[in-house]
């Protein structure tokens, strides 16, 4: 295991070159280059893989390698180091690694390395700020810059990069922001992390009523960067969305506005607005587990696993989600849940693990429940996926303060279940769903809702935030709105309605949409990208950047793969859960990443050994 620094890590140095002039390539020049559009925590893991597989496929060639990003290599503009103290991770700092290790089903070597906790001395079970991330996130960097072999120099480009042209000999030119010359490559990769986007249609009519009326519109964006002082003190402010970028928008407002808790109180600094928060769901993300592991795993993948994804990707017609994907998924999770509940919790059940696994994997839908009902006498200890992603489904309140109450008690319960391990089966589920994504990935874009679905069940917010929830509520400054919640704007204001209160309404002059943009290839405010769909890139119907499975090639229109150009992360159909690697847990992220990268060394290499006219 790699050992922490010992100096200091906020006062390294970087190894990295200052960047020189931008030119268009120097024919015969024999040193060949790469480009990498984004140096945050994907393009940071390409490097690391190109550092990892050089000494085996890039040896004594030469080569320079440009990053372009106008944030700090490593964090990048999400996990920069220059942000507020207050904003965490969502994940414990012993679930946080950068590095490989042998459950990764990768061709390149394992390059082992400190999880975040390790590096920076924490209690594994800590959830670490994002400050702290972003200093791990550039030791990464530093260290990876490091290890490159010396003949292979790194250059940053603090700026943006515009866009990419094609020189008559297929090298690419890219554009950047501020450069009257661009920056010649052999090839690019695009690991471009989340972007902004342009508003859509009913965001766009929201923001046109606030400006003609005098009121405050923020739609999506990355919380950490919105501009807050609009929303004045005991102002109403309507929320929509509750996910972690409500998180961010709660802390800020509240704690970052001088408020502070004493155990279970909130102490208002009077410069908070009133938050009035409402979603599709209506409740907030399940907190994170709060309880370790112990005793055995459960066996996965089992019912969805390498085959099963194999034989979908086989069929002519291609699949359906909701079909054929949906009930392997829900048999996984399943399985999953009772594995632990049988083995961890034996007294609660009424048959033999062995028969019961029996009958359940060769069972379908109905019987499956007609089993379960029959194995497991207690409704709380069976999985129902459909009530745990819609909870508030049917519930009706007469009043907001009744909804007030059901809701602190919905968050009360939460708050027990996942922090006792006498509910360890939930646990399971989450080891389900890691799994479950992990074969997602090879599937391509598969449609948002899957996507929801595992954040709302496993990358929810630290169980402090939602003890922070219930105070603030309890202290007036947060107010639920319920689910299925809509927003229309009328005679000077915004008015906020839900499902679960029929008839009630709330008016507001502020609208906050507390949720990351959703960037399609056309409404995606990044003009490179724009412009490489324009010129023909493919996309896929959820908008998303089309790439080869094996190397993440940029795919055209007829699904011909560009020979110079990839990428990575949330704007491909490539996509990750968004969150970092626990270790040892195969990281598909690590895969792409080590393809990727493999792939750029012998293209590289096969062009440095091309004899020059």
């Amino acid at each position: 295991m790699t050992t922490p620094p010992t100096t200091n890590p906020s006062t390294t140095a970087l190894p990295t070159t200052t960047s020189p002039p931008a030119t268009t390539p120097r024919p015969g020049s024999g040193r060949p280059s790469l480009v990498i559009v984004g140096a945050g925590p994907r393009g940071t893991g390409v490097l690391e893989r190109m550092a990892a597989n050089a000494p085996e496929l890039y040896a004594g060639s030469g080569l320079d390698i440009h990053l372009v990003d106008p944030y700090p290599p490593g964090g990048g503009r999400v996990w920069r180091e220059r942000q507020s103290p207050l904003l965490w991770m969502n994940s414990e700092a012993q679930d946080v690694t950068m590095f490989t290790d042998e459950t990764v089903d990768m061709a390149g070597p394992v390059l082992a390395g400190p999880t975040l906790h390790e590096w920076a001395a924490l209690d594994g079970r800590v959830f670490a700020d994002r400050q702290r991330q972003g200093g791990y996130l550039r030791w990464v960097y530093e260290r990876t810059v490091a290890a490159l072999p010396p003949d292979i120099t790194v250059h940053h480009h603090p700026c943006r990069a515009l866009r990419i042209d094609e020189a008559p000999d297929g090298r690419q030119l890219v554009r950047l922001e501020g450069r009257a010359d661009p920056l010649a490559a052999d090839l690019v990769v695009l690991t471009l992390g989340h972007l902004d986007a342009e508003l859509d249609p009913e965001q766009r009519e929201l923001a046109a009523y606030a400006r003609a009326h005098g009121l405050v519109h923020l739609p999506p964006d990355f919380t950490a960067d919105s501009d807050l002082t609009a929303l004045g003190a005991g102002e109403p402010v309507l929320v929509r969305g509750f996910g972690l970028a409500f998180v961010d928008l709660m802390v800020l407002l509240t704690e970052g506005r001088g408020g502070r808790y004493d155990g279970e109180t909130y102490l208002p600094s009077g410069r908070e607005p009133v938050l009035y928060v409402g979603s599709r769901r209506g409740v907030p993300y399940h907190s994170k587990i709060g309880y370790p592991w112990t005793g055995e795993r459960p066996p996965l993948p089992r019912f969805f696993g390498p085959d099963q994804v194999g034989e979908l990707l086989a069929r002519p017609d291609g699949f359906d989600f909701r079909r054929d994907v949906w009930p392997l998924v829900e048999k996984e999770l399943g399985f999953a849940h009772y594995h632990r509940l049988f083995t961890a919790h034996p007294g609660r059940t009424r048959m033999a693990w062995s028969d019961f696994e029996e009958k359940y994997g060769t069972g379908d839908g109905p019987g499956i429940r007609a089993l379960v009902a029959s194995a497991v006498p207690d409704p709380a200890d069976r999985l129902d996926l459909d009530a745990l992603d819609r909870p508030l489904d049917g519930v009706r309140h007469t009043s907001y303060e009744e909804l007030q109450n059901g809701l602190r008690t919905y968050i009360e319960k939460d708050l027990t279940r996942r922090h006792d391990a006498a509910n360890s089966p939930d646990s399971a589920v989450f080891l389900g769903l890691l799994s479950v994504y992990g074969q997602l990935v090879r599937l391509g874009d598969i449609g948002s809702w899957w996507h929801g679905f595992f954040s709302f069940l496993a990358s929810g917010p630290p169980g402090p935030r939602l003890r922070q929830m219930r105070a603030l509520s309890r202290a007036g400054i947060l107010r639920f709105l319920g689910a299925d919640m809509t927003v229309t704007a009328a005679e000077g204001v915004f008015r906020a309605t839900s499902a679960t209160v029929p008839g009630a309404t709330v008016e507001a002059r502020a609208l906050v949409e507390a949720r990351l943009p959703h960037p399609t290839v056309e409404r995606t405010r990044d003009t490179l990208l724009r412009g490489l769909y324009a010129e023909g890139a493919a996309a896929t119907p959820e908008g998303l950047l089309a790439v080869d499975p094996a190397d993440n090639r940029v795919l055209d229109r007829s699904g011909v793969p560009h020979p110079r150009r990839f990428a990575l992360g949330p704007h491909t159909d490539a996509r990750g859960s968004g969150a970092f690697t626990r270790p040892r847990t195969g990281g598909p992220a690590f895969r792409q990443n080590d393809a990727t990268a493999r792939a750029a060394l012998v293209f590289l290499r096969d062009l440095a050994r091309r004899p020059t006219a």
